[in-house]
């Protein structure tokens, strides 16, 4: 691990050179943006996850206001279910979105890891944080824990985790029950995790590898939505608007570059094109389903929907190989041009008079991070294959243009933008102080070490003082599409962060501060 984190300049600026940025690029470009420091940003975004810790805390957690909690889940079922992560300002462990945040830690290391420095212990520490508790969920065969704690009862209250008394139920998917897509999930954040401990913990890594072929073997052969198993537990938070192939061709993509076993990728390439049938459900903001003009599916890549990362994942290994280069290049050029605003194609994506883009619904700032992580990597297969996007009209896409169009989208996140604010709490000078989050409103038990009842939380919630504990890196829902934010715990799709709005951020920020140290 050691070779890991003290690696040489050269090699993080051979590692740049391949996402298309030259030596002189990088000099060029250092002082037009020095006024952000990625090397801060990068380090809040990881700690953010200590934030959101359920379980035994360790003596090396650093967001000390937390302390342990539900370390009692899984009782109801005779399992040890402690650990996991809370996926937003609630304390349910919604296991989908849990896993997808956990395969995007993954897959910002195996990308950008190199460039972390000493950041990288501490992101395998938040992935490890993930895989031990999604190995206790998967530990009975044939049988996947789908969340943990009563959404509706939790959602009541206004309460600490540490002070938690609703109830911790476990919802359970199995043969008879099946969830194909929290199951294929966590398939995928397992083999995707394996390769991170390849290096450094060659046992774990072989463990969760073990287990990733295992879940996703019966997330395949039991098939079946988890809202129809355990919609108790799941709906309408995190319920599948999308279906289950998108998460098993997701899973069977990270197994192959996990393992290059043939069946994993004649299993992608023998059930991609029935993506092409199965268009998304797109949502206004009221949740009312509307038509949809954008060729759907393959513009979508979220904790619900993986189909643009299934075709930039797969793009690595097939960009140089025409005899399966189709659907999957094809279909990520497609989403290229359908982000880039001076793409002629179709778009996918609206954008704020201050640049930032938009996606329909709630909790913006997920649609950000995520298509930026994206960007940037399918710019570095782009340069390693000597490839440009060409979307038409003249209009030809480089790597460097990918970059270029991230770093715009990441300086809006950190505070250039027309108010001023960053939404990264805890970062700049002006940040979100009235975060949905019940952790971060409710005093600390180190201040009030009394018991908080359910219902009492809310006269702090109600308050106008700001929170009492700042959930540094916590990356909030974001401003509305005209570029305002209110800064109010009353609004959560704006005010509350989630997971797996940070998780692809990590790689995103590991570029841009080796691009600009």
């Amino acid at each position: 691990m050691r070779n890991i984190i003290m690696c040489s300049i050269n090699i993080s600026l051979l590692i740049l050179a391949a996402a298309g940025i030259s030596v002189m690029a990088t000099a060029s470009t250092t002082a037009a943006s020095s006024r952000f420091d990625y090397a801060d940003a990068l380090s809040k975004s990881i700690l953010f996850f200590e934030g959101q810790r359920s379980g035994r805390l360790s003596p090396s957690q650093r967001m000390t206001w937390r302390k342990s909690s539900a370390l009692h889940d899984g009782f109801d079922v005779h399992r040890d279910l402690v650990g996991g992560y809370y996926d937003a300002g609630d304390n349910v462990k919604f296991n989908f979105p849990m896993a997808f945040t956990t395969t995007m830690l993954s897959w910002s290391v195996i990308e950008f890891g190199q460039l972390m420095g000493p950041e990288l212990q501490h992101a395998l520490e938040a992935i490890r944080w993930g895989t031990d508790y999604l190995l206790k969920a998967t530990r009975v065969p044939d049988s996947v824990v789908g969340a943990v704690g009563d959404p509706n009862a939790d959602h009541s209250c206004w309460q600490r985790p540490e002070d938690m008394d609703t109830p911790r139920t476990s919802y359970v998917v199995n043969k008879q029950k099946p969830g194909s897509e929290v199951s294929a999930e966590i398939a995928a954040a397992l083999a995707a995790s394996s390769m991170v401990f390849r290096h450094s913990d060659r046992a774990y890594a072989a463990v969760l590898l073990r287990r990733a072929m295992q879940v996703f073997e019966f997330a395949d052969k039991y098939r079946g939505s988890y809202n129809d198993s355990i919609a108790a537990g799941v709906c309408p938070f995190y319920c599948d608007f999308n279906g289950y192939m998108d998460e098993l061709i997701w899973g069977a993509s990270w197994l192959y570059k996990a393992t290059k076993a043939p069946s994993y990728w004649n299993y992608v390439k023998n059930n991609i094109n029935y993506l092409e049938y199965n268009n998304i459900v797109v949502r206004n903001v009221n949740g009312n389903p509307v038509p949809s003009s954008q060729g759907g599916s393959i513009t979508e890549f979220g904790w619900d929907a993986k189909h643009a990362g299934i075709n930039i994942l797969v793009s690595q290994w097939v960009m140089k190989d025409p005899h399966n280069s189709n659907p999957f290049i094809p279909k990520a050029d497609q989403f290229i041009c359908s982000i880039l605003p001076e793409s002629p194609a179709p778009k996918s994506v609206s954008y704020s008079r201050g640049g930032l883009l938009f996606k329909p619904g709630g909790s913006n700032l997920q649609h950000a991070t995520s298509i930026s992580f994206l960007l940037l990597v399918y710019g570095r297969y782009m340069k390693l294959a000597n490839k440009v996007v060409d979307c038409g009209n003249n209009v030809h896409v480089t790597p460097a243009r990918l970059v270029s169009f991230t770093r715009g989208q990441v300086d809006y996140i950190l505070g250039s933008n027309p108010l001023g604010m960053s939404y990264m709490v805890g970062f700049g000078q002006k940040f979100p102080k009235n975060v949905h989050h019940r952790g971060s409103v409710l005093p600390s038990v180190a201040k009030h070490p009394q018991h908080i009842d359910c219902h009492v939380g809310y006269s702090y919630f109600n308050g106008h003082d700001p929170n009492q504990n700042v959930l540094t890196g916590a990356i909030v829902g974001g401003p509305a599409e005209d570029d305002t934010f209110k800064d109010s715990r009353f609004d959560a799709p704006q005010s509350e962060p989630t997971t797996y709005i940070n998780a692809p951020f990590v790689g995103v920020l590991a570029f841009f501060k080796a691009l600009h140290h």
